[in-house]
């Protein structure tokens, strides 16, 4: 059996990094690694073949060698999956998909011979016990949750890893917590669900063999999920490998802001090797905190809680959305303001958006806001319900705000603010690679030469070289983002 995965092409988002990866000769931020680890589960002896439409072209030939097209995909990938499943239906390939986007929307995608929804740990043995006794159903659902440490070490050698500017590994599933916009406790519950220590650690240990080195992205819904595991069981393990494979690699991850509550956790997940991560902080405005069901981020100070993060050696990356029903036309510049302090040089900012499942998206749909036109990308200025503010008046301070948090000036300002909180992890490295040496020239080339507003980039330059030596190569990959950011938001 031929079986070909395809994992759809990503659109020029916050997330994809497509022009900050041309400096440093990358193709994708991160790796599919759902559809790795679904070719882990598939039997050994069938050929398997990963097309990762973000590094490499999809041809024709390739699907004329499939006896099946696996596709997995998020909402953000629906135009893409689209055109895949037309040009398999072409040829006459059957297709199997799953992911977020066949579980949450199925029944509105033409074409697909069989989805595997929910969690492929459980949907998908069922599955190939019925294609191999010859009546493979169309749709395989569950509502149960397996056991991800029985989940297998994915398939990495079926990526061309040279491509990627980092390798992805997940340790659990799930979060606590259930914000009303969000999709992840629908689909992967809110009990997390972990890995043990020694098989984390085998997937890193599968990495290092295949010869990868550098960032590592950890993909759990909300890592710090399980607080108490972490510290007793997985945490020192995973320091101690670090320490003894000198700091191979270091590590990102996705966290809720009351990990600032906690010292202990936060000094072992650097010693550990994290120094990136993601905090959901969503919006300064306690009402609309309240409105979406964010108890976490209440009864704190947000900007303080961040700064902290800063100085225990995280780079800090926000999410932010505008367009609750809380929001008045003052949220911008309350946004902007939080951004600016907080130096935030990573700001996603986003239009709320309610995916289909959620609890935004039944109340929408009760209330009879809800609109058919969620794109699963939340910077392309649409929105899929109607707003309680005018729609003008919230795409036009959206955009505002957008264009002023990236405009040279205020990033450079904001960079500024977070090299004077930033403490650097001790066990980091200064020495630069050639590829780093690499990606300097260009960014000298194009954001000191090409790029209007350059002055603010030769003030960051001399100022990190000066005055924060040892955080130079931070504050330029920060300057590289910054440039992705602008290019992103100019049609917003």
């Amino acid at each position: 059996m031929n079986i070909l995965l395809i994992y759809p092409e990503t659109p020029s988002t916050f997330w994809s990094f497509k022009d900050a990866l041309k400096f440093v000769s990358k193709k994708a931020a991160e790796p599919p690694l759902g559809l790795i680890t679904v070719a882990a589960m598939l039997p050994k002896e069938w050929n398997k073949k990963l097309i990762d439409m973000n590094v490499t072209k999809l041809n024709d030939k390739d699907l004329l060698w499939a006896d099946y097209v696996f596709i997995g995909a998020m909402n953000v990938h629906l135009y893409s999956f689209r055109e895949i499943v037309r040009r398999c239906n072409k040829h006459g390939v059957k297709v199997v998909a799953g992911g977020p986007l066949a579980t949450t929307q199925y029944k509105d995608l033409l074409g697909v011979d069989h989805f595997i929804l929910n969690e492929a740990e459980i949907t998908l043995p069922v599955f190939l016990e019925d294609l191999k006794n010859g009546n493979p159903k169309s749709v395989y659902i569950s509502d149960d949750f397996p056991d991800v440490s029985l989940t297998p070490i994915p398939l990495f050698e079926l990526l061309d890893m040279k491509k990627y500017a980092s390798m992805s590994v997940q340790y659990s599933r799930g979060c606590p917590y259930d914000c009303e916009f969000c999709s992840i406790t629908m689909l992967n519950g809110r009990k997390p669900r972990t890995k043990s220590a020694e098989q984390f650690i085998a997937e890193l240990n599968r990495l290092r063999e295949l010869g990868y080195k550098g960032a590592v992205s950890v993909v759990d819904d909300n890592f710090i999920g399980n607080k108490r595991k972490l510290k007793s069981e997985f945490l020192p393990k995973l320091i101690e490998w670090s320490k003894a494979n000198n700091y191979v690699f270091n590590f990102i991850t996705e966290v809720s802001i009351n990990i600032a509550d906690d010292d202990e956790l936060m000094n072992m997940m650097i010693e550990a090797g994290f120094n990136s991560i993601f905090v959901g902080i969503e919006t300064p405005n306690s009402d609309s905190l309240i409105e979406c069901g964010k108890a976490q981020n209440l009864r704190r100070n947000l900007v303080d809680s961040v700064k902290k993060l800063q100085r225990a050696g995280f780079i800090v990356s926000g999410g932010f959305i505008v367009g609750f029903d809380s929001d008045t036309e003052k949220v911008f510049d309350e946004q902007f303001q939080f951004i600016q302090h907080s130096g935030i040089t990573n700001a996603m900012v986003g239009l709320l958006n309610a995916p289909t499942g959620t609890k935004l998206y039944e109340r929408m749909k009760d209330e009879g806001r809800l609109l058919d036109m969620f794109s699963g990308n939340n910077m392309d200025a649409s929105i899929n319900f109607v707003p309680k503010m005018s729609y003008k008046n919230l795409i036009s301070g959206y955009s505002k705000l957008l264009h002023s948090i990236y405009s040279q000036q205020e990033f450079f300002k904001r960079v500024k603010e977070f090299l004077n909180e930033y403490n650097l992890p001790n066990w980091q490295k200064s020495k630069i690679t050639l590829r780093e040496l690499k990606a300097f020239f260009r960014l000298l080339w194009f954001l000191g030469f090409v790029e209007k507003g350059r002055k603010y980039f030769w003030k960051l330059l001399l100022l990190s070289l000066f005055k924060y030596p040892k955080k130079f190569t931070t504050a330029m990959t920060l300057a590289v983002y910054g440039f992705h950011f602008r290019r992103v938001i100019r049609t917003v």
